[in-house]
This record gives structure tokens, sequence and C-alpha cells, in this order.
């Protein structure tokens, strides 16, 4: 399959939801005779169909739809929803932890991501041992992807409302009424679900099919599930196993991780693909979503000085160069335009996800073709480093620590647009050097936030570092409390139709 077919594929499952749909009314209405899962898929076409359809979810064709971003960095201390006031009113409800079970940013994320469980547990229903109209390299290929994206979507469900239901079946209405799992089950589940995926996926796929699972992300994804179970020596031993692969590298400019000409690179482990001018459409609307309104942007999505903050200067007064690559500020340019501090709250703009008016003019401005980077090697790297250092070995940690900071200051000898280019001043981002535990653990952190800063993972990072970190970064935000505000809480539309959710 051509790449191009490959995206168009995805965009028409999309549009066949209906088909998908009709699937699930069937599944779900009573049983009135015999049932055999192996009648689901009769070739290979519509089996690759959907897994292609489950990929769906993840794009930000519309980024309302689509608002791990909100749950992500909104809810943290890097970012505020920003726009006009009382526009997308839920999302600032978000920022400000004043938030109800009806609000539309976690019912967005739950829908949609338990939209991503269910299309994959029809892949996996629809491909039991005895389909045999459906070959063995394509019956593989697509339960090892849906075992990945279904434990992707799990993964983010878990970490934003902790205890939630396990569906690992298509089911009707009455098998859906399930009490919620707890987290360590969850988590159980995602790591099965990324063990078989590691033996069913390819290391690499073909032009023609690239943005698939590989055998890389499942193994990095599951790195992260362990990491988050503090899981440190499992999590090291995995995120090594990535590195061991041989196949992806650390971009030598750090800006190209969020470049459209740079989508397929060796750094990105997964990335959720987007494509302008496609019909169905396939934009990325988080282009609109996030510039500003002179621009025909909405506006929304402002950094916050505490991330600017946490950005190193050298002693010297040069700032970290991944600082500019992030964040648009007063005296830097928007990416082909003059930045004016009056389009923002903040004095902030998040410059990545977004694109130049050269790539993407006014008039398509959600029709944006940046790709959303899940996953990728810089974040395995860090991984390995916050593993290495809380089971005790610091000097490990220092290697892959030392070599995301040394990719940042080099991004000198790459771009000519830094000043000084061709030379990497002398005092910034030195390698470090010690080996005390806390002070190494409070420096990853930091290297963290400023390496993965505005990409939907800080809010997450915040709350599991503990009760303590999480109060002092949310300490400008009156309403937070670690103990009631660590995961949001699970949507009214689940409340009102799982009655065996008992929550009151």
């Amino acid at each position: 399959m051509k790449r191009k077919d490959f995206i168009t594929s995805i965009a028409r499952l999309a549009l066949l939801t209906p088909i998908i749909s009709g699937c699930k009314k069937v599944l779900i209405e009573p049983v009135l005779g015999s049932y055999q899962s192996n009648n689901f898929f009769t070739n290979d076409q519509n089996a690759v169909l959907a897994i292609n359809a489950a990929y769906t979810p993840l794009t930000f064709t519309d980024a309302s739809s689509n608002a791990i971003w909100v749950l992500g960095d909104v809810a943290s201390d890097d970012a505020i929803k920003g726009g006009l006031p009382g526009d997308q009113a839920d999302f600032e409800l978000v920022d400000q932890f004043n938030i109800n079970p009806s609000n539309s940013a976690i019912e967005a994320v739950w829908k949609r991501f338990y939209d991503g469980v269910f299309r994959c547990n029809v892949v996996l229903d629809g491909l039991p041992p005895n389909n045999s109209l459906v070959s063995l390299n394509v019956k593989n290929s697509c339960i090892g992807q849906a075992k990945f994206l279904r434990a992707y979507y799990y993964f983010v469900l878990t970490n934003c409302f902790g205890d939630i239901p396990l569906h690992l079946t298509v089911g009707t209405p009455e098998e859906q009424q399930i009490p919620a799992s707890p987290r360590e089950q969850v988590f159980a589940q995602i790591e099965q679900d990324c063990l078989d995926a590691i033996h069913l996926l390819p290391t690499s796929w073909g032009e023609a099919d690239l943005g698939r699972a590989t055998k890389g992300a499942a193994m990095s994804l599951l790195a992260k599930v362990y990491l988050f179970q503090q899981k440190w020596d499992l999590a090291a031993q995995t995120a090594q196993a990535v590195e061991d692969l041989g196949i992806y590298s650390l971009l030598p400019k750090f800006n190209d991780n969020f470049n459209a000409n740079y989508k397929n690179n060796p750094e990105a482990i997964f990335s959720v693909w987007h494509v302008s001018g496609a019909s169905p459409f396939q934009g990325n609307s988080l282009n609109q979503w996030f510039a500003p309104r002179p621009l025909n942007g909405y506006g929304f999505f402002y950094p916050t000085q505490s991330l600017v903050d946490n950005f190193e200067i050298s002693p010297s007064g040069v700032p970290d160069p991944r600082l500019d690559y992030t964040i648009a500020r007063k005296g830097h340019p928007y990416f082909d335009v003059p930045f004016d501090p009056e389009w923002t709250t903040t004095g902030y703009l998040c410059k990545k996800h977004c694109q130049p008016l050269s790539e993407i003019p006014p008039n398509i401005k959600g029709d944006g073709n940046l790709n959303y980077v899940a996953i990728r090697f810089a974040d395995i790297l860090l991984v390995k480093a916050e593993a290495l250092n809380e089971m005790g070995n610091s000097q490990a940690a220092l290697i892959p620590l030392n070599k995301i900071r040394k990719r940042a200051r080099e991004s000198y000898l790459y771009d000519p647009s830094l000043p000084g280019y061709g030379t990497v001043p002398s005092d910034l981002l030195p390698d470090i050097k010690t080996t005390d535990q806390q002070q190494l653990r409070d420096i990853i952190r930091r290297e963290r936030r400023s390496e993965l800063a505005l990409e939907f993972h800080r809010f997450f990072d915040i709350i599991r570092y503990g009760k303590n970190y999480a109060m002092n970064a949310m300490k400008d935000i009156p309403n937070f409390n670690y103990d009631t505000d660590k995961f949001f809480p699970i949507p009214q539309s689940e409340r009102d139709t799982n009655k065996k959710l008992d929550i009151h």
C-alpha cells in the first residue's frame, strides 16, 4: 500500500465510521443466533482498512475533539488556555482546576481514546486464530498494531483518569457495564499488549507504510509504562533495548523535530501523521488553534513565564536554543513574520505544532501537515537517565542525559539563524557531572521539562513525581489539590451509561 493510499485509507475509514458503527450496532444487539468472530474479516483488504481506522482517534484534525493538549499541558504549569474569555470555557476551567464531570475537555479525551480502544478491539476480535480468510502476515501485522494502539490509548486514559474500565473485547451493552479496574491492572494489560506487539511488529516499514507502529514504538511505550510505575530496572533495560536497535538517533538540530520537511526522521519513534490538502480532510488543526488571531489563528495555548524560566541561560547570557525553538517571545521572530507580544496575554506563543505562513498560508490555516510526534528518541534517553538515577546508578545516568544537552547546545553548529552560528558558546549547557542522586533527579526533571515542553506530557510528569513536587509546581493554581486532582474526574457520560462504576 502506497503512503498516499495509507493516509487516504485512514481518512476513508474515518468517513466510513458508519460501517464501523454499524458493526458496533450489530455487535451490541442481543445475540439472536450463533456468533462467529472469524466472520468479521474475510480478506486482507478489510483487515487492513480496519487497523487503519484504529489510528484515526490519534489525529488532530479537530483539536477540540482530541483535547489531550488541554489535559497534558493546559492543566500544568507550562501553558494556559489563552484565546478570548469564554471561548472554549471548559478548557479554561481545566486551567483553573474548576472541573466537573461534564467538562467538555475530559469528555472529549475519554470518548476519543475509548473510541480508539473500541476500534482496536474490533480488529482483535475479528482476527482470532481460526480466521483463515486473512493471510498470516497481514493478520499478525494488524494484531501487532492493534495491541500497540490499544496499549497507547489505555496509557493515556489511565494517566488522565486513574482507575478505569478495562474493555478487551467488543461487548454487548450489558457486557460494557463493568466497574473501573485498579490502575495496576490497567498497567499490567498495557504491558502485555506492548510485549505482544513487540513480537509481531517489524523494526521498520517501507516508504509506503510510514506512520504505522513499529517494534521500537512498542518497546518505547513499554519503557515509559515501566517508568510511570517506578519499575526502574525494567524501564532502564527496555530503554536500553530501544537504543540497541541501532535505528534511532537524535537529530543534529533540535528544531527539525517540528519541521514538516523532516517527518520521517530517526528521532521520531511514533508519529501521528497529518497531510495538507487531502480529501477527506487529514490536516493538523493545531496549527490554527495555537496560532495568533491576527494570522487567522484562534490564539489558544499560551506558554507561561514559569516554562520560559525553566530554560537555562549560560553565565554569559546565552539562552538554551530550545527556548526560541519552542516559544515565540519579544525580540525574536515568529517563524517568517515579526512577533508581536500583544498577540498573547502571557507574552509568549507556542511554536511547536505550528508552521510558517510560507508553508501553510492563512486561508488554509487549519490544514497543517506537521506530524504530532507522540514518542521520540529524546524521551527514551531521558527515561533511561531517570531510571538509572533512581536505581542508584547516577554515573551511568549522566551518559543519556548529557547526550540530550549536547544535541541542544550543538544546534549552533547546524542552524545558520542562530547568532554566532558555527561555534558553540563555551559556557552553554555544559555536561552535568554531579552524581548526587537528589541533585541529579532535579536536573533530569528540569531537562525533561525543557526538552519535551509543550508536547502534552508535562501534567502527567508532575503527578508521577509526587505530591511535594506537584504542589510546588502548581502553587500558582489555587484550586489544585494533589490528593483530589491528580486524576481528572470520569466523565458524566460514562457515569450515566455505566451503572457499575458506582461513582456518586
